[in-house]
């Protein structure tokens, strides 16, 4: 074997086991000792194992995406998760077994050793864990490009674990500095600005028309339409909930457009769950979020899945690209649908739509060529 060597650091959490879990994972090179990537985010309600085993697999995929070819140490202070990957203790867990065949997936055999190593060695991992449990997460994602994935028949893209995307080529990645493919369509995608229940940090879905904007929110749409008044966008389009509606008017009258408002652009519906905090879901459905933290295909009780938001954000997304070939395009929404258009663009797997946190009032820019490449200039820029 030829590969770069790295090291991954890899820990996992529960507050309650089960209760509130994270998980952290660092990766270094191994001949230098230098941090080269850092991920932690938190997994809804699970337990230890499950936690640990989680970090390992975004220890794992991060070292991937740094060098496919490497050589990869995983060291952890769980003997459990070390001893079953080295094959000397069974799985006899539901849980984990799917969870130890992802890890194995993610390199080619022989190519990830397991090392016991105690919780001070792991120091690293482990307050990464803590950080993200105490609402400080870390997002580590590289931006490439690559095709889009909503097929012809508009189904809109899979967003499952598991689900195959097509690796971007050498020319999909150069998408940006080729003139050859003309200008691409250009969507100015703009998060509504603030109000009561996202200062409250409240699921605020699209099945409830409120609530307006606050005072904060209406500031955060005016420099929101400040940035974007020099874009050139032909068109201004909008989600019905009233929130940005009031944050679209703001950028239209910047741009001296009319809004025009797109119900498929409304945030997901989250059914039972709205109104409520992440930690009261917790305690009144903790099942409930465990499964819409373990699948995007799982449906909150009355609301609709991610993989349903996403169907019908490549439709709307889809749409806008034919209609506008080559033109900027204001497109005010949600947090929801403004981390499910970044994730696809990126060909990124189903766990980033937790890691992008996209900023009330902020803009994130997306590109379309006309071979179906995409780019991502910027993400939550903050006006």
């Amino acid at each position: 074997m030829t590969g770069r060597r790295l090291i991954v650091e890899a820990d996992g959490g529960s507050r309650g086991n089960p209760g509130p879990a994270a998980y952290g994972a660092v990766v270094r090179d191994a001949e230098s000792g230098a941090v080269l990537a850092e991920v932690a985010e938190t997994l809804g309600v699970a337990t230890n194992n499950v936690a640990e085993y989680r970090g390992l697999l975004a220890g794992l995929r991060a070292a991937h995406g740094i060098d496919p070819d490497a050589v990869v140490e995983a060291r952890l202070d769980s003997k459990l998760v070390v001893e079953q990957l080295s094959g000397r203790w069974k799985i006899k867990s539901a849980d984990l077994e799917p969870l130890a065949d992802e890890a194995r997936g993610v390199f080619p055999p022989g190519r990830v050793g397991y090392t016991w190593v105690s919780r001070t060695e792991n120091a690293h991992a482990d307050r990464l864990v803590n950080q993200a449990l105490d609402g400080k997460p870390v997002g580590a994602a590289a931006v490439h490009a690559g095709p889009h994935l909503a097929g012809p028949d508009l189904a809109g893209p899979d967003l499952t674990e598991g689900a195959a995307t097509e690796p971007a080529g050498p020319a999909n990645r150069l998408a940006a500095w080729s003139p050859e493919l003309g200008p691409p369509t250009t969507l100015h995608v703009v998060r509504h600005g603030q109000t009561a229940m996202t200062a409250a940090r409240r699921f605020s879905g699209g099945g409830v028309p409120g609530p307006s904007l606050d005072d904060t929110g209406l500031a955060q749409a005016e420099r929101a339409a400040a940035v974007l008044g020099g874009c050139g966008a032909v068109a201004v389009v909008a989600s019905p909930m009233v929130r940005t509606r009031e944050t679209a008017a703001a950028v239209a009258r910047r741009l001296g457009l009319a809004v025009r408002v797109d119900d498929a652009w409304r945030e997901c519906e989250f059914g039972e769950w709205e109104g409520l905090t992440l930690a009261e879901i917790g305690e009144r459905y903790p099942d409930a979020l465990a499964g819409w933290y373990a699948s995007t295909a799982y449906r909150p009780p009355g609301g609709e899945s991610l993989d349903d938001v996403a169907r019908r954000i490549a439709t709307a997304r889809d749409a806008l690209v034919a209609e506008f070939p080559g033109q900027p395009v204001v497109v005010v929404t949600h947090s929801m649908p403004m981390r499910t258009l970044t994730a696809l663009a990126l060909g990124a797997p189903p766990e980033t739509l937790f890691r992008l946190l996209p900023a009330p009032g902020s803009v994130t820019e997306l590109q379309y060529y006309a071979d179906g490449t995409t780019a991502v200039p910027a993400f939550g820029h903050r006006p």
